[in-house]
């Protein structure tokens, strides 16, 4: 009788654990596996950029390594993509998290499983020293015929496009370097980035750029960051989240993200994704 009752407690352990293992996604998988976490981002500085040997810099890259420490995972692995390429890239498994400051958006949230934001950022315009055209909204460069440019994949040609700006005028190029050269050539009148980004750009353009006036953006023009995974890896995502109620705002955070130029008043608020992605 006890070897039957012994077979049968085995075999009820044997479900537990194959129900556990159904339950982890393709992340908690790799981490049991000893596998590292791989983290992808572009070159978009000071938001997330590689160093020497691709080393992981910028704001989101140190708040990331951050949480991932708080969670006891320090086997991390950087993947450097370009921007368009970050979103498909994670769902064809080529990295397991997206830390390259994405602004969490509904068009996204359909293809992306975000984490609670880490930040809240407005966007910026970079213009010709003076700015010329008095570009600093997009109405204003949709009533100019004004050109415009930016990334491929930013949430400024959806933000272009709901400021009345014509799809002919809109100039989508790779990435930072190039929106900075189409400006500076005069090629393009105006270039949409985040503000981050602006005053990043304003300094390597020696003079010739300037960021506009963002008080005249509107208030819909703020967006939340969060830092994208799987769908299938919501089992970790929970996890990231609990860790990073502790994280987020901390003293530790705060050192690790000031160097980049996040400060207190870049801390998201209490909107959860679920809301953003919502009003987004």
């Amino acid at each position: 009788m006890k070897s039957i009752w012994k077979s049968v407690a085995a075999a009820g352990m044997g479900l537990a654990m194959s129900a556990t293992a159904a339950l982890a996604g393709p992340l908690m998988d790799r981490i049991n596996s000893g596998e590292p976490i791989r983290i992808g981002f572009a070159n978009e500085v000071p938001w997330a950029y590689p160093g020497e040997d691709n080393k992981p810099l910028g704001f989101v890259n140190a708040y990331v390594l951050g949480v991932l420490h708080e969670m006891g995972y320090d086997n991390i692995t950087p993947v450097v993509t370009d921007w368009g390429g970050l979103i498909p890239g994670l769902n064809a498994n080529r990295f397991d998290m997206v830390t390259g400051g994405l602004y969490i958006l509904n068009s996204r949230c359909q293809n992306v499983a975000f984490s609670e934001p880490m930040a809240k950022v407005g966007d910026a315009f970079i213009v010709p020293k003076g700015n010329p055209k008095d570009l600093n909204n997009y109405e204003q460069v949709a009533k100019a015929g004004a050109t415009f440019v930016t990334g491929a994949g930013y949430n400024q040609v959806e933000s272009a496009a709901k400021g009345g700006i014509e799809d002919s005028n809109v100039m989508t190029v790779p990435g930072p370097t190039e929106i900075l050269a189409a400006v500076k050539a005069g090629r393009a009148d105006a270039g949409g980035v985040t503000y981050f980004t602006a005053q990043n750009l304003a300094k390597q353009s020696d003079g010739s750029v300037e960021v506009s006036d963002v008080s005249q953006l509107p208030e819909w023009t703020q967006n939340w960051v969060g830092i994208g995974f799987r769908k299938a890896d919501q089992d970790f995502v929970d996890k990231f989240n609990e860790a990073q109620k502790k994280y987020l705002g901390s003293d530790a955070m705060m050192k690790a993200v000031g160097e980049y130029g996040y400060s207190k008043g870049n801390l998201p608020g209490d909107k959860t994704a679920a809301e953003v992605c919502e009003m987004r």
